[in-house]
């Protein structure tokens, strides 16, 4: 049985959300979410992303805050089921991004990178599956055609 969740979690949810909603964020998050696409390679990151661009500058915004909160759930800072409950864009970024972490784990020497994305992203998968074992991969095609 999880613990209950309680006026912290809920509060710090209220919290998470306010800070995606800063201007700077609502750009970053509108770019990854309509424009970035899944890959699997440094050489199609870098044509989509390059250093230095507005791109990988979206790009790290999205994926370094997904990371923070995932740190969050995964080490128990924030109830798990809470916030599975409405946090789907955490999962979204994980599918856009999953198969180009072993990548970037490989070029920036860092296994840990992601490390609470991909951690969170699989407990909620399970969360998903629950009751509809069908649900996540269901979520995850609709992510990836959406990219196309």
């Amino acid at each position: 049985m999880h613990p209950r969740p309680t006026y912290d979690d809920a509060n710090l949810i209220l919290r998470l959300y306010e800070l995606r909603r800063d201007e700077r964020m609502r750009e970053a998050r509108q770019w990854f979410a309509s424009m970035f696409r899944p890959i699997a390679t440094l050489e199609e990151f870098n044509k989509l992303c390059p250093p230095g661009s507005g791109q990988n500058a979206n790009f790290r915004m999205v994926t370094s805050y997904w990371e923070m909160v995932a740190s969050f759930l995964v080490s128990g800072v924030l109830n798990e089921e809470l916030f599975f409950q409405s946090g789907g864009e955490l999962l979204l970024t994980w599918v856009k991004i999953k198969d180009l972490v072993p990548a970037l784990r490989n070029a920036r020497r860092n296994k840990r990178l992601y490390i609470n994305l991909e951690t969170a992203a699989g407990k909620m998968k399970d969360y998903m599956s629950r009751e509809s074992p069908e649900a996540y991969d269901t979520f995850a095609e609709t992510i990836r055609n959406m990219a196309r």
